[in-house]
């Protein structure tokens, strides 16, 4: 699906950190808040927690901010939240996410994350609702991102710029996550192009190659947020088992149920990892 309006990032001439720059000056213009210095993209199932990391000083309309989108999945609530936790620290909570398959190309992509770099964020958390290999995870269940495969055949980075992704998903990071849920298991994330679901060809593929969780975002956002010079903790909130291990159909409506029904107590997580970010 193609929005019509005209977005400065669909000029390949433009600088996109340019572009980032100018959406975080909207931002503290639009928020009164000068720094953040956590960012976090919430993806399905995980929308509560923003109500959960402290007080919400302010909430603007992603499209007021140059360069954002309108979202075009349920789920996504189009908005770009300041928060401020019990320990003094601004939080900048992205419920506008661009996926890859809408087709509007990378940069709009990581937009949301090279704009919370520009706010001075230091910290990315990116989840996500996701499809599960491990027969041992039930839907509803997160874990946590340990690395990832991008399969989407598309990267953030432009031109002859190489970027270490060796301790991508911060060690440091999960084991904080494990120091207040030890029960948090971990895998690698396979992003896929979509908007179809994989194949149950595709999710044996992923799991030869390496992989536990299957979807559709996170990977091209955690490369854009490693450039910027960020820590990245990733989470994916397992709604449904992926194709070929699940034997019933997949839909959206069983992800949003699945991540409807999870909320309470990821959103509980997720606040109490923020909190101690």
């Amino acid at each position: 699906m193609h929005d019509t309006t005209e977005n400065p990032l669909d000029d390949p001439h433009a600088d996109p950190f340019a572009i980032a720059a100018e959406a975080a000056a909207d931002i503290a213009r639009l928020t009164g808040v000068e720094r953040h210095d956590i960012a976090l993209t919430l993806g399905s199932g995980w929308g509560k927690a923003a109500d959960l990391i402290g007080e919400t000083t302010a909430v603007v309309t992603a499209t007021d901010v140059t360069g954002f989108s309108k979202p075009a999945l349920a789920g996504h609530v189009g908005t770009l939240r300041s928060v401020r936790t019990p320990r003094g620290r601004n939080v900048l909570v992205i419920g506008a996410r661009t996926h890859f398959y809408e087709g509007h190309g990378v940069r709009r992509v990581v937009h949301s994350v090279r704009t919370a770099a520009a706010t001075g964020a230091r910290t990315m958390v990116l989840t996500n609702g996701a499809g599960g290999i491990r027969p041992s995870w039930k839907p509803g269940q997160p874990v946590l991102i340990s690395d990832h495969i991008n399969l989407t055949a598309a990267s953030p980075l432009e031109g002859a710029t190489f970027i270490d992704l060796t301790d991508l998903y911060s060690t440091r990071l999960r084991d904080l996550a494990r120091s207040i849920d030890p029960t948090l298991d971990e895998g690698v994330y396979c992003q896929f192009r979509g908007p179809q679901y994989e194949t149950p060809a595709e999710v044996q593929m992923a799991k030869t190659i390496g992989g536990h969780i299957v979807g559709m975002s996170t990977a091209l956002e955690a490369i854009a947020a490693r450039q910027a010079g960020m820590e990245i903790l990733g989470f994916s909130l397992i709604t449904n088992m992926a194709a070929g291990i699940q034997t019933t159909p997949l839909s959206h409506q069983e992800v949003i149920d699945a991540g409807r029904e999870a909320e309470p107590v990821i959103s509980s997580l997720l606040a109490r990892v923020v909190g101690a970010l």
